[in-house]
């Protein structure tokens, strides 16, 4: 023991020691700075990203932008004294419902209004002149410049409800989906504004309109000080009834403190029960609906089937006694 503990060992293990912590420090001094390093890069990736966003969004914001065209739609309006066409909130509201957000998407539709019975007068009148035999006398003439006039100012409005009426129908399929996902959502303890947008992100490609009402409602949510208007933002953008029944749950929960899952959890089960009963009501109007089909197509068909026979025999046995 005496022999193993000299001065010479001691200081030979005291270096062995020092050298070791040395080596140590300078290998974590490395690693650290072989973290910053990422670190850095990471932000730098990060701000690159940013940047990219930011150039997308306002490259998305210039296309937003009216164009030569619409500017040249509004100013007709103006010199007509129609402008009062454009900011009608009704007008708004019915294009938002059909999906046209476009900032220039009123100024193109009352503009169309007003040019359509033009155009379409035109076009009677360039018929009816050009060719001889549509010799019409003056008052067959006027009723039918009157009727292309009413064609022409209600087209443009009769092509926005039909789009109103197909996007609603789109919607109204994925709607209690996308509820029972929520439900999910907010009791799996998401926020409303997260649980819509997940909600968003996984039914954009089963159902592209109505992610993009969920998705335009949480950006509302998340940049509007009052949560009660983006709420009823979505309920006029799409014009439902169910839509307005969750922002009126929503709104109401938010309003008294009621949990917001039990809420949504009652709601998905009246829409399912609803989606149940027009099920059972088309399959009930059927049979109705297949009775003058059935007269026309099977009836025919059946008799030739069932009296053809003794027909084509009466006539054989009659060209046989003749």
């Amino acid at each position: 023991m005496d022999g193993i503990v000299t001065l010479e060992n001691i200081v030979v293990l005291l270096a062995a020691v020092g050298s070791f912590i040395t080596i140590l420090g300078l290998g974590m001094a490395l690693v650290q700075r072989d973290q910053l390093s990422s670190r850095m890069k990471a932000v730098a990736a990060r701000r690159e990203e940013l940047s990219r966003q930011q150039k997308a969004k306002f490259q998305q914001r210039s296309r937003l932008q009216p164009k030569a065209h619409v500017g040249a739609m509004r100013t007709t309006l103006e010199r007509l004294k129609l402008e009062n066409l454009i900011g009608s909130k009704e007008t708004r509201n019915k294009l938002a419902q059909a999906g046209w957000r476009n900032p220039g998407a009123p100024v193109t539709f009352a503009f169309t209004r007003v040019a359509t019975p033009v155009v379409l007068l035109i076009l009677v009148l360039v018929v009816t002149s050009g060719v001889k035999k549509f010799e019409f006398t003056f008052p067959v003439q006027l009723m039918v410049l009157s009727v292309t006039a009413l064609i022409g100012f209600y087209l443009p409005s009769m092509i926005v409800s039909n789009a109103i009426q197909k996007r609603q129908q789109a919607l109204t399929r994925s709607f209690p989906d996308a509820l029972d996902l929520l439900v999910i959502c907010v009791e799996a303890g998401l926020s409303i504004e997260a649980a819509f947008g997940r909600v968003a992100d996984e039914i954009a490609e089963s159902s592209p309109q109505l992610a993009e009402e969920l998705g335009l409602t949480t950006a509302e949510l998340a940049f509007l000080g009052d949560r009660r208007q983006a709420f009823e933002n979505m309920s006029d953008r799409t014009g439902l009834g169910s839509t307005k029944s969750l922002a009126t749950s929503l709104i109401q929960a938010e309003k008294y403190g009621t949990p917001v899952a039990l809420a949504l959890r009652v709601l998905s089960q009246e829409n399912r029960d609803s989606r149940m009963a027009l099920a059972e009501k088309k399959a009930g109007a059927l049979p109705a609906q297949l009775t003058v089909p059935m007269i026309l197509f099977f009836l025919p068909v059946l008799f030739i089937v069932i009296i053809g026979p003794a027909i084509i025999q009466s006539l054989r046995q009659f060209k046989g006694g003749g």
